[in-house]
């Protein structure tokens, strides 16, 4: 484990289930590692992290190795509040730190918690319209290395039964909320007159979503599309399926900034998305992709038929998109802009 007093950032992650914000963390703390002293604190994250254990919390009240402070950077409210009280209850040395992805008006705790960080970063353009009080945007990065046009495909008999077939894919939770219904209404209007294209939808289906699910399934089988519109549930690894797409399709209704056009763009693959969460600032409409309004099933549907019918089209979307996440949303970028943020906040107390 690490040793605290070296530890001058800490990540922490209250939420034991895998989401949007655990993954930004679990890619970012490795990577933000090897130049500060930065450690998680939470549940269910993977042993690769540098992590705090509860027990080390104690030590929180010494300063670190060479800071007048340690910097908490939280990205929920839970995370917030700890913070709250870490400092201002607890005492310890401390600056907080809040990153906020929402694009939507913050409930009254919310805005509380928000005014008392020390800073506050937004995810995107969007985001930040939604506070109350002054924000850096720092847009999310991927990892280019494992999200990449040339590297392995996926390998499972159903992958192999797939190998003579175009992809146009859908990745995330099976839920209203992730428009998965809006894309099986697309694809039923799209693929009959299509028929080397076949749909794939990954991501899981939550109890809670049961019904939902078994509405999709019953609307693709009376369709006749059962063996062309497949929900194949979780996959091992996503990058390798993000490779083997040729069109990625993003349609949620809501969502707080979204990876997946990033990832899909990154292995080359061209997307067509909802002008939900930061996709308008991350697409390059009409050159990598298409952006078209929330919920809206026809202009989806006419937006990906361009894309299935122009193999060109494809390459050169996909050739664009590459090249446009490379230059603007490494990783590295994400995780230089947060250092500068950082260093702000230890300026501010010399």
């Amino acid at each position: 484990m690490t040793d605290p007093s070296s530890i001058t950032v800490v990540a922490p992650n209250f939420k034991r289930r895998l989401s949007g914000v655990t993954s930004t963390i679990v890619q970012l703390v490795p990577l933000q590692a090897r130049s500060i002293g930065i450690a998680a604190l939470g549940p269910g994250l993977p042993n690769t992290l540098p992590k705090l254990r509860w027990r080390d919390l104690p030590h929180l009240w010494r300063r670190p190795n060479g800071r007048p402070f340690r910097i908490w950077h939280a990205r929920r409210n839970t995370e917030m509040l700890a913070g709250v009280v870490l400092r201002d209850i607890l005492r310890m040395p401390m600056r907080l730190l809040f990153t906020s992805a929402a694009q939507r008006h913050h409930s009254g705790w919310t805005r509380f918690l928000i005014s008392r960080m020390d800073a506050v970063v937004a995810t995107s353009e969007r985001s930040r319209a939604f506070l109350k009080v002054p924000a850096r945007v720092v847009m999310h990065g991927i990892d280019c290395e494992r999200f990449r046009p040339d590297g392995p495909m996926p390998s499972s008999p159903f992958a192999q039964r797939l190998a003579s077939r175009k992809i146009v894919g859908c990745s995330g939770r099976i839920r209203y909320q992730k428009g998965t219904d809006l894309f099986v209404e697309a694809m039923i209007a799209l693929l009959p007159d299509h028929p080397e294209w076949t749909a794939v939808i990954t991501g899981r289906v939550t109890p809670d979503n049961e019904a939902f699910a078994a509405v999709l399934r019953k609307r693709i089988a009376d369709a006749g599309l059962g063996e062309r519109i497949l929900l194949v549930g979780e996959v091992d690894a996503i990058a390798p399926w993000f490779r083997r797409f040729d069109l990625y399709v993003a349609p949620p209704r809501n969502e707080g900034f979204g990876l997946t056009p990033l990832e899909a763009m990154a292995s080359g693959t061209p997307v067509v998305a909802s002008d939900a969460g930061a996709f308008a600032e991350l697409i390059v409409e009409g050159v990598t992709g298409r952006v078209v309004p929330v919920g809206n099933a026809g202009a989806l549907s006419r937006a990906i038929a361009t894309y299935l019918s122009d193999d060109a089209l494809r390459r050169e979307a996909g050739q664009a998109g590459l090249a446009h996440v490379r230059q603007n949303f490494p990783l590295q970028r994400e995780a230089d802009e947060l250092g500068v943020v950082y260093e702000g906040l230890w300026s501010a107390a010399s």
